[in-house]
């Protein structure tokens, strides 16, 4: 999986000191890990039971959001928002988040194209024409009765 860094080995801890950039630079990417307040990432245990109970947060919000998918509720927006609870502690989640995000850029700077509006507006309206002409021909034949309600004719 391409994680969208350019560098060939990217460290995935957290720096220890912010680096002054010059102020024609734009600051680099925040860096990978856990984003723990310094007190908890000292004691190992309280780290690890920070760690856990951050993992059960995310896959709650994430199985509320995968429960969401079928029934009403914004499915997709709450599994991220569980990725993202997740990233604040483990680089797997930050590395799909960042992968997910340059994704959805993609897409959205394809989705602007010009051409695919077009053609998108173009296949929209046929699929109008098509469907109106289905429902006027029941219209025709059946009047506003319901399937349900349509004796044998």
């Amino acid at each position: 999986m391409n994680t969208g860094s350019d560098e060939p080995r990217e460290v995935a801890v957290a720096p220890d000191e912010q680096i002054d950039h010059a102020p024609d630079e734009a600051p680099a990417e925040q860096g990978l890990g856990s984003k723990a307040p310094e007190f908890i990432k000292s004691r190992r245990l309280l780290h690890l039971s920070w760690q856990v109970l951050v993992f059960v947060i995310g896959l709650a919000v994430v199985v509320a959001g995968i429960i969401m998918l079928p029934l009403p509720g914004p499915g997709w927006v709450v599994i991220f928002a569980g990725m993202a609870i997740w990233a604040t502690e483990f680089v797997w989640a930050q590395l799909v988040l960042r992968w997910t995000k340059r994704k959805v850029t993609e897409a959205a700077q394809r989705a602007l194209d010009p051409r695919v509006r077009r053609r998108n507006i173009i296949l929209t309206s046929i699929g109008l024409v098509v469907i109106a002409a289905i429902l006027g021909v029941y219209l025709w034949k059946f009047g506003f009765e319901m399937p349900w309600n349509i004796k044998d004719q």
